[in-house]
């Protein structure tokens, strides 16, 4: 069941988005070479606290971590280990949940760490520029494909492919609501857009193939041909002016 927000829930889900959207800000400042995922898991921590928020993924379906740190060919899920560091030439996407109040903003950015290769470069820049064109189709009237058929074509024009095995999602007072909003898909199917939907919309590109595995751990996956993978995520409110980004800094 689609549950479409009042404009008091929406003020709720943006306050728990402006923290995720402040802390991934704060990130491109703070992440560099040789800090280990533990670091920047315990960052992530310190920050929700301070803005009186609780790390919404600890424990999700039995998600061991607070957020989700994603190197190179992980695509998401990545769990963070005082084992794992960055390092120069890195792309590291980050995946953070806040519960606050009784509702959830969750959002994720992929950076790069010291200078990348070219390829490296158009990936981060064509999957968040996908996302920014998917975000255009929700719209009141439209239907949920026409997001995923405009994040597909845009990927693929671009030559890269977009997972089918995670999907974006309606976000609310759970962190993941009807509808599924996939990032692939022939347009004009699916529900209708309407006025009061909030939207976890979220592209996972990769720079192969789209296939991807699940490793022994139950969570982290990974293209399934080593080759790099992009998440970039925002949280939007649908309104009768169109999309509004919750998740996004003053």
């Amino acid at each position: 069941m689609i549950i479409i927000k009042t404009p008091q829930e929406i003020e709720k889900i943006r306050k728990a988005c402006r923290i995720v959207a402040q802390i991934l800000e704060k990130l491109k400042g703070f992440i560099r070479a040789n800090m280990t995922t533990a670091d920047i898991e315990d960052f992530i921590v310190k920050e929700i606290k301070e803005r009186g928020g609780k790390p919404a993924f600890k424990g999700y379906r039995g998600y061991p971590a607070n957020a989700c740190i994603s190197v190179n060919d992980v695509v998401i899920h990545g769990i963070p280990s005082k084992n794992k560091k960055v390092k120069d030439g890195d792309i590291v996407g980050v995946d953070i949940g806040v519960y606050l109040d009784g509702y959830f903003g969750d959002g994720a950015y992929t950076y790069q760490i010291g200078r990348i290769d070219d390829r490296a470069a158009r990936l981060l820049k064509v999957t968040e520029e996908a996302l920014y064109k998917g975000i255009e189709k929700a719209v009141v009237g439209n239907r949920i494909s026409d997001i995923s058929y405009t994040i597909q074509r845009y990927v693929e024009d671009n030559g890269f492919s977009v997972v089918r095995n995670f999907v974006g999602h309606g976000i609310g007072t759970s962190l993941h609501e009807e509808p599924q909003v996939p990032n692939f898909g022939k347009a004009g199917q699916g529900c209708r857009i309407r006025e009061g939907m909030t939207l976890a919309i979220e592209p996972m590109v990769n720079e192969g193939k789209s296939e991807v595995k699940v490793l022994s751990d139950g969570w982290t996956a990974v293209t399934q041909d080593g080759s790099l993978s992009a998440h970039f995520e925002h949280t939007i409110a649908v309104t009768k002016n169109g999309p509004e980004i919750l998740t996004k800094t003053e």
